[in-house]
């Protein structure tokens, strides 16, 4: 039985995939922040979830953000073999509006918050020479917009750690990929945090302009059924990403709305292997396959 580690499972991404993975009779580690308080109800619905194998759902209090929290959270577990990293929120609005402190804590939790997961679980899949890392980005971690740059910063940053991971840790056996979801129906722009200066945030229509149009866009998106938008989407490429092979993974999967990014990835992407080619780092690109 795999044990795998989910952060961010209060609601969408990471609380579908508790339930999937419980049926399929993963022994679940599912974590969120204030499991006794404003995710008390997430947490007793994880706990009460009855899959059809009968696993139950070990939910755990977890604040990525916070050393002591993932080292106290993740102490006595057993060795983990698939992380997913899926905990992570998002700011938006003008830059210049937007605190020092905004910027900060956007890229700790974004950023720092997986690194001190994946530093938690990384001795006990070193031990056994093996393990999988799944990264949550998206395609904003791709391209950029107006109203979106601290948001961006937060996920560029996450492609660049996760993709130098997938190369330090492929010798040892341990596999690092990303997930780059579109816009989906979990609410994410209603939980946008905007910036803390408003008279500045007034100052640029023409990005909350922006903003405005292109949340109703992703709203018309997921009031249309022909739209892939249901987050199971994002579940259901998790499960292929487990199943897959070690050797065999992609680095970088577009979930969904793509805006264009697919093809942005599918020209890059042989750049890339050239790069690691030139370097002497063609091995590195995720774990040999096996030949016993």
């Amino acid at each position: 039985m795999k044990n795998i580690l989910i952060t961010g499972c209060s609601t969408g991404f990471g609380f579908l995939a508790a339930q999937h993975f419980a049926d399929k009779g993963f022994n679940v580690y599912a974590s969120m922040r204030n499991v006794n308080g404003k995710n008390a109800e997430a947490a007793a619905k994880l706990r009460n979830y009855q899959s059809s194998q009968n696993n139950p759902i070990h939910v755990i209090d977890l604040d990525v953000s916070s050393d002591e929290s993932v080292r106290s959270a993740t102490s006595d577990l057993p060795v983990i073999d698939v992380l997913i990293n899926n905990a992570g929120l998002g700011y938006g609005g003008p830059l210049e509006a937007f605190t020092s402190k905004q910027c900060l804590d956007q890229l700790d939790v974004n950023i720092v918050g997986t690194l001190r997961v994946a530093q938690a679980v990384l001795p006990g899949m070193r031990s056994q020479n093996s393990g999988l890392i799944i990264q949550v980005s998206s395609i904003a971690g791709r391209g950029a917009f107006p109203g979106f740059g601290v948001y961006h910063a937060s996920k560029w940053g996450l492609e660049g750690l996760s993709e130098s991971m997938r190369y330090e840790l492929s010798p040892l056996g341990i596999d690092v990929v990303l997930v780059e979801p579109g816009p989906f129906a979990t609410n994410f722009f209603g939980n946008v945090i905007p910036p803390s200066n408003e008279e500045i945030a007034s100052s640029y229509q023409h990005v909350n302009d922006f903003l405005e149009g292109f949340g109703q866009q992703v709203e018309a998106a997921v009031e249309n059924p022909e739209a892939p938008t249901d987050p199971m989407i994002v579940v259901d490429i998790f499960d292929k990403l487990i199943e897959t092979p070690a050797g065999q993974r992609p680095l970088r999967t577009i979930a969904g709305l793509d805006f264009g990014f697919q093809t942005f990835n599918d020209t890059v992407e042989p750049l890339r292997k050239a790069s690691l080619e030139s370097m002497g780092l063609a091995e590195t690109d995720g774990p040999m396959l096996s030949t016993s």
